[in-house]
């Protein structure tokens, strides 16, 4: 029967710090690399221009909102001048027709006057015919 002998624990030890220190000196031998560096300079390139971007939508999306802020206030100002014009026209309309029925009332009653007069005036003449 042959027997098996798993790795002991200070060779487990030594195989795992020498796989570290491979896997650490291929970090460092990337870092190291041109093309690397070229691909992290090409990154940092591209959010960089992300960031700029971002800032002059952010601009622009302010300055759009002051634009709208500033017409939404001009309108809120031009009703509030039509709403003026239509109260002016209102009071203008209200006493042109006060003064209309004030017309049509002294018409109305020097009507009635002068029927009353000329029934006064037939009853008079009837008076003095008999």
């Amino acid at each position: 029967m042959s027997s098996y002998r798993e790795p002991d624990v200070k060779s487990r030890l030594t195989d795992a710090a020498a796989a570290k220190k491979a896997l650490l000196e291929k970090f460092r031998a990337s870092a190291d690399d041109p093309a690397a560096a070229a691909r992290r300079a090409e990154r940092e390139a591209i959010h960089e221009a992300r960031l700029v971007r971002l800032a002059a939508r952010e601009a622009e999306r302010q300055a759009q909102a002051a634009r709208e802020a500033e017409e939404a206030a001009r309108a809120a100002e031009r009703a509030l001048a039509a709403q003026r014009e239509a109260e002016r026209l209102a009071e203008i309309a209200k006493a042109e027709e006060a003064e209309r029925m004030a017309l049509l009332l002294a018409e109305q009653k020097a009507e009635r006057d002068a029927r009353y007069a000329a029934r006064k005036a037939a009853k008079k003449q009837r008076r003095k015919g008999l």
